[in-house]
């Protein structure tokens, strides 16, 4: 759920931003290799260029796009019309319509293009021997999260309103649809420089990494809970393909209402919420408590994964896979006060379920002594 939040500048709070921006940093080391494709990059990040870009979108393309979005996320709420209807989609949709000019009048202001050092080892050998590697970058995702939050906060409130969990996962599903259809717009290099501020409003309005950055201001630095999501914040795609893929073995004709865990729309959602997971694991580790996770993580997941035809024997694996892979990353010494938050979540997700009755498989808390394992789950 997504709060008003104000990131200090603390610098334990500006280490995990420079984190969290990690996330929109697009590596273009592979076109330098092409003379013509850089060319069109950087011609295609100029102040002029990305102004034709915005104007393309906003006016030949994106009143139509969120026109079919929204019939395409309608169509996936189907079974909850006595919530959805044409009313309430045209307010929804009109606030996405203001969410994404405020987007692309950012990107019209930003030039992200930089040159950073290398600081990780990189894939192509090439790219390894340089000193330096160019990025396009958001320039500022806090900048950028300021901009839109108002927006946000009230394209929530609509769903809020309505007083049913399940709504909130229409609205990343609109920004996921509005998303694909705005990028097949786009030529190749226009799609490298836009891509990254696409996927930051559609994780803007599921994953609390702003509130992950700005609950860091509770901690010195050394502190062992910063210590740990400085550790685990950069490495949370990693852990969800890893654990995507464990699942696509295991499970290869799950179905959801969506379609099979192999398409490529669903392994973009799953990918996101593995990753959503993890942001809620690691604010109520710096929160210091797990409240998020007992008012808004288990109440979404609890209501929306039995509505969209997750099996619970897949969520049971979801959550067992998961963990084992966090376990497998946090240092050693750590491991200890990140099980007295996970055993926390464990519990609040087992009483969650507990109180809506009979929701297909049953599930027991584990008596064993790494209740990690038992913790985490997906819709």
């Amino acid at each position: 759920m997504l709060l008003p939040t104000k990131t200090s500048e603390n610098p334990s709070v500006k280490l995990l931003v420079n984190f969290w921006a990690e996330r929109y940093t697009v590596d273009m080391s592979s076109l330098t290799q092409n003379s013509k494709l850089y060319g069109e990059l950087i011609k295609a990040a100029l102040p002029e260029a990305r102004a034709l870009t915005t104007a393309k979108l906003l006016n030949n393309v994106l009143l139509v796009t969120n026109k079919q979005a929204e019939q395409q996320a309608k169509s996936l709420y189907e079974y909850i019309p006595e919530i959805i209807d044409s009313h309430w989609v045209l307010r929804i949709t009109q606030f996405a319509n203001q969410v994404y000019q405020k987007l692309l009048e950012v990107y019209q202001q930003q030039s992200g293009i930089l040159v950073a050092p290398l600081t990780r080892q990189m894939n192509t050998s090439s790219v390894a021997k340089q000193d330096s590697l160019l990025l396009w970058s958001i320039p500022d995702v806090v900048n950028l999260a300021n901009e839109i939050e108002q927006m946000l906060l009230k394209y929530q409130e609509q769903h809020v309103m309505v007083n049913d969990w399940r709504t909130v996962g229409f609205l990343t599903t609109l920004f996921n649809f509005t998303n694909k259809l705005l990028i097949n717009q786009l030529t190749s290099v226009e799609k490298v420089l836009l891509c990254p501020y696409f996927k930051f409003v559609e994780e803007q309005v599921a994953i609390p990494w702003q509130r992950v950055c700005a609950a860091a201001a509770k901690h010195e630095q050394g502190s062992e809970a910063l210590a740990i999501v400085e550790q685990m914040l950069p490495i949370a795609s990693e852990i969800s393909s890893t654990v995507y893929c464990q699942l696509l073995q295991l499970f290869p004709d799950h179905r959801s209402r969506r379609g099979g865990l192999s398409h490529p729309e669903i392994a973009h959602s799953c990918l996101r919420d593995l990753d959503m997971f993890q942001g809620y694991l690691w604010l109520s580790l710096l929160e210091q408590s797990p409240r998020s996770l007992q008012k808004e993580l288990v109440p979404l997941c609890v209501m929306v994964m039995p509505s969209v035809g997750v099996e619970w024997r897949m969520i049971d694996q979801w959550k067992r896979l998961l963990a084992d892979e966090i376990e497998s990353c946090v240092s050693p010494e750590h491991k200890p006060l990140l099980l007295n938050y996970t055993r926390s979540m464990e519990e609040e997700f087992f009483a969650a379920r507990k109180s809506l009755g009979n929701l297909g498989d049953t599930i027991e808390i584990p008596k064993s002594k790494n209740p990690l394992n038992t913790v985490l789950s997906a819709f």
